[in-house]
């Protein structure tokens, strides 16, 4: 699971919410308890993209339901109950892709899939929903699947699509600044290139593999051992065991790895000392 795209977009629609409380409070609605409108002034900058706007105290209430939840089954219940309410509500895509988020924590990879898809038909430029969608249909495809090319020309556009959005994409709210936008808008390329690289992979094409996780761990501006167990994996494929080995045991020697990661790295390491040992045995 991709928890860098999880924190952006927890990140951004969080700066949103403040923005909705003062909107809320403007209209006569009262602000949710425990929760208070920011009192900063917004930092100046680059042009900011337009903000949606709620229409009543109770849309407010619905929005500030998915913000507030404290587990995904809650947001999931949340962001649909806002869309069905609200069917004309300007957060639809934001529901919608929060609940996508929720069911990714849960580890739902289909229900992900249907609900980014769902907030790309709200939100046709919603490049958030467009990398978490290259990045599970590419994971998923096999090198023999039926439908291989498919799937991956389809994970590839949606990559290439959201590249091209993030040149021009303005600052989604005020409330963050140009520097955090651009670290945000690193770590989005960097999960585009992710999924280029697996891509490669499918298509059993592991050094185009490793040139697209590297620039996707050079960009990254927080590493992701994941990211890393899948380019040692790709160095496998590719007969270059030495550099597997090198690094795994860079990602096994990180402290506080999570344990399900952990096990994966050594069941690879493990598998590469074993390639490298038989590809040096001679032949019988």
């Amino acid at each position: 699971m991709n928890y860098r795209m999880i924190w952006k977009a927890a990140a951004i629609v969080a700066c949103s919410a403040g923005l909705l409380l003062a909107q809320g409070q403007k209209q006569g609605g009262a602000a949710p308890q425990g929760q208070a409108a920011p009192a900063a002034a917004p930092p100046p900058g680059s042009p900011v993209a337009p903000q949606p706007q709620v229409k009543s105290p109770k849309e407010a209430q619905a929005v500030m339901a998915i913000v507030n939840a404290q587990n995904p089954d809650d947001r999931i219940k949340a962001a649909n109950e806002l869309v069905s309410n609200f069917a004309d509500s300007e957060f639809k895509s934001l529901a919608l892709f929060f609940a996508a988020v929720s069911y990714q924590q849960k580890n739902d990879a289909d229900r992900t899939i249907v609900y980014a898809e769902r907030t790309l038909e709200a939100d046709k430029t919603h490049y958030q929903a467009m990398l978490m969608l290259a990045g599970l249909i590419a994971s998923r495809t096999r090198e023999f699947d039926l439908d291989r090319e498919e799937k991956l020309k389809a994970a590839e556009g949606y990559a290439a699509k959201a590249l091209e959005i993030l040149k021009t994409a303005p600052r989604p709210n005020p409330n963050i600044t140009d520097e955090q936008w651009e670290s945000a808008k690193k770590d989005f390329n960097s999960q585009a290139h992710e999924s280029f690289a697996m891509a490669a992979m499918a298509r059993n094409q592991p050094d185009k593999a490793i040139e697209e996780f590297k620039i996707s761990m050079s960009t990254a501006t927080m590493s992701d051992p994941t990211t890393a167990v899948r380019l040692a994996a790709a160095y496998s494929k590719a007969e270059k065991y030495d550099d597997a080995i090198a690094a795994l045991d860079k990602v096994l020697a990180a402290p506080d790895l999570h344990p399900q990661v952990k096990q994966i790295a050594t069941a690879e390491r493990n598998r590469a000392v074993q390639l490298k040992q038989k590809g040096a045995a001679p032949a019988k």
